[in-house]
């Protein structure tokens, strides 16, 4: 197949994915037609949930029932389907989901004792929690199916799976791995830099798919990407050198007076800095791209409730604005995984590298 028809191929597949978004939108907005909430709808879906919602027809709810695992300090642990909550309308054993704007605990699970809403240990299996398990499972089994054809093909050309992956991984060794760190030392931490790549960026890719097992906002969740920035800061922090440790608490070349005072306080709240920056970088980046497509869906019932020829018409600006900012989100998802990977290393690079005299 030639590259015009896969390009081609590729912005089919995109327009039927915003179709199918479209389509599902316009569906959950049938409830609401009357009362259109923009900002709620858009946090709905960028929230995380204990249903996997797919589609809603008429007053039908299409969704996936996902486990609930609570221990409560009076009832002890209960595992049950999140089909029993019926949409967040019912409690079950003394268990709901808190709907008021003023608690804390808004869209967790709850319980009511002596008039307060109490959370329970929440272990459930949420939207965000199966996305990422089902990612990893299938990143899981793409790397060893490739591995697989790397020893069934050693010495030939690459093949399927295996030569869409290899310039990718190539590109993390040699241009992210090597270059930040070094030619000594670079490959002792390529396994966890090509982890942290693919895991970003095949997220980012199936939150952009509207439809199930896409659809999550796995890596706009900050409580993900808070974890993916600790594990970098640990292996920093362990990593460090003695080189590393002496920059931060005696900086070379500056005065000794300037050291002692300040500047030791400075470079150590850049140790905790890099991390945070990891974090909100791709929590923000990632969020907020969600954030933009959905409220171009939303032009359309907004302007649609004032009038229904506005309605038509902003549909005409709304769709296209979609499909270039579908676009670009693919742009961003790379990106966003490759700064991730780069600053990682650049972090690794900078606790390892040995004293020049």
């Amino acid at each position: 197949m030639s590259l015009c028809k896969i390009k081609y191929s590729a912005l089919l597949i995109l327009i039927l994915l915003i179709g199918v978004n479209f389509n599902i939108f316009a569906q959950e907005h049938q409830e609401k037609e009357k009362e259109f909430n923009a900002g709620e709808l858009i946090m709905e879906h960028v929230a995380d949930a204990y249903t996997w919602h797919i589609a809603t027809f008429g007053e039908k709810h299409v969704a996936i029932p996902l486990p609930v695992i609570v221990f409560s300090k009076e009832k002890g642990f209960n595992i049950f389907l999140s089909s029993e909550f019926h949409h967040g309308h019912q409690a079950y054993k003394g268990f709901f989901i808190s709907n008021s704007e003023l608690s804390p605990n808004k869209g967790k699970i709850v319980e009511q004792i002596n008039g307060e809403e109490v959370r329970p240990l929440d272990l459930s299996i949420t939207k965000n929690t199966l996305s990422l398990l089902l990612s990893v499972i299938f990143i899981a089994w793409l790397f060893i199916s490739v591995a697989k054809t790397y020893k069934k093909r050693e010495g030939k050309a690459p093949k399927g799976i295996q030569s869409a992956l290899e310039p990718l991984i190539l590109f993390i060794r040699d241009d992210v791995a090597k270059s930040s760190i070094g030619e000594k030392k670079y490959e002792k931490y390529t396994p966890y830099l090509l982890s942290i790549f693919f895991f970003v960026f095949i997220n980012n890719l199936l939150g952009l798919i509207p439809i199930f097992p896409g659809g999550a906002n796995l890596t706009g969740n900050i409580a993900i990407t808070l974890v993916l920035a600790l594990i970098t800061f640990v292996i920093t922090t362990v990593s460090g050198n003695k080189n590393y440790w002496r920059h931060i608490f005696w900086g070379p070349g500056i005065p000794w007076w300037l050291n002692i005072s300040i500047m030791w306080i400075v470079e150590l709240m850049g140790v905790f800095i890099k991390p945070f920056v990891l974090m909100v970088r791709l929590f923000a980046n990632i969020l907020a791209g969600h954030i933009v497509l959905l409220g171009f869906f939303s032009l359309i019932f907004i302007f649609g409730n004032m009038n229904v020829g506005a309605g038509y018409g902003i549909t005409a600006l709304s769709i296209p604005f979609t499909v270039f900012l579908s676009l670009l989100e693919l742009l961003v998802a790379f990106i966003q995984a490759y700064v991730f990977t780069l600053l990682s290393a650049l972090y690794f690079g900078m606790a390892t590298e040995e004293h020049h005299s």
